[in-house]
Parts: structure tokens; C-alpha cells; sequence
């Protein structure tokens, strides 16, 4: 048993570290400047990686990815915030079930979502100091957000047809049956 744990933990960490990549080259090289940073669909990997991967992985596969291109993108300044919200960012989505595409998860975009825009907007206010110069990266925020969101429904349609959990041992046979 302990053997298999050991397995088990270790496919976790091999794949937090393969969607640490792609949340990073997702963020770092498929973006949008803004006025204040960038707009990018990381996120959506990050939402990935929320339905497949247990939430302590997850959350390290966003921390690392959004806040490696941070850095690596010029933007140490927001390094911090970034590895913060995009941890938060995992906890409302669910892996026990079979797929991707749940109703918990489709749910889980909209607080996901809340968490990114408050989340920098709050950032923004202790980094700046200002209630006021925040308030115009909530729409970019948003976009992101939303762009996001449609990667993740996009991928999960696309991985749960070919039955991604199952084929990657990442779900028992049993549960796969039961969902």
C-alpha cells in the first residue's frame, strides 16, 4: 500500500509540474498587454488542472506557473499577489467525479472569477495605495476571467471525450461508472 501511495504522489507531482509549464507558457507568451500588466488564458489551465489534480497540486500548479511569468515577464512586484489569488483561485472546483465538465465546476467559474478580479484589485489598492486606480483593471480582470473560463470549457469537453481521469489513472474504474 505505502508503495502505492508513493506512486500515486508521485504522478501528482509529475503532472503539477507539466501543468505548471503549460499554465506558464499559457500566461507568459499567449497574452494581451494592458495598461497595468497583461491579459492571458493561463487561467484556463489553472481550472484545468483544478478538476483533474487533488487541490493542494493544483494550487501549487497555479502559484508556480502565474507567478513564474510574472517574474520572468518583469513583474516581481506582483509576484506575491499572483501566487496567492491563483492558489485561491483552485479551491471552488471539484475532482471526485469522472469528468471535468460537472455542475460544481461550471459553478466554480463564477467565484473563481470574483476571487481573480477582487483578488488584484485588492492587491492593487496595498501596492498603489488608491481605492480609485484599481478600479480600472477590474474589466480587463474580468476578461481574463472570462477567457479563462471558456479555455477550461473547451479543454474539458475536448479531454473528457477521451476519457482523460480514466486512461491516466487519475479516477478508479469504479467511481468512473458510477459519475
Amino acid at each position: 500500500m505505502e508503495r502505492k501511495k508513493r506512486n500515486e504522489h508521485l504522478r501528482y507531482l509529475v503532472l503539477t509540474a507539466i501543468f505548471s509549464a503549460m499554465v506558464y507558457v499559457l500566461t507568459a507568451f499567449v497574452r494581451i498587454p494592458t495598461h497595468q500588466g497583461y491579459i492571458h488564458v493561463g487561467d484556463g489551465m489553472i481550472y484545468v488542472a483544478a478538476a483533474i489534480l487533488p487541490t493542494p497540486y493544483a494550487m501549487l500548479t497555479g502559484a508556480i506557473g502565474a507567478g513564474l511569468s510574472d517574474y520572468l515577464a518583469g513583474y516581481p512586484l506582483w509576484v506575491l499577489p499572483t501566487i496567492i489569488i491563483k492558489a485561491i483561485m483552485v479551491l471552488p472546483f471539484s475532482r471526485r467525479k469522472a469528468t471535468l465538465i460537472t455542475k460544481r465546476n461550471l459553478i466554480g467559474l463564477v467565484p473563481a472569477a470574483l476571487i481573480c478580479v477582487g483578488g488584484y484589485y485588492l492587491a492593487a489598492v496595498l501596492l498603489y495605495s488608491s481605492w480609485i486606480t484599481p478600479l480600472a483593471d477590474i474589466p480587463t480582470n474580468a476578461i481574463q476571467s472570462a477567457v479563462g473560463a471558456a479555455l477550461f470549457v473547451f479543454l474539458g469537453i475536448s479531454l473528457d471525450r477521451m476519457s482523460f481521469k480514466e486512461r491516466f489513472w487519475l479516477i478508479d474504474r469504479e467511481q468512473s461508472r458510477q459519475s
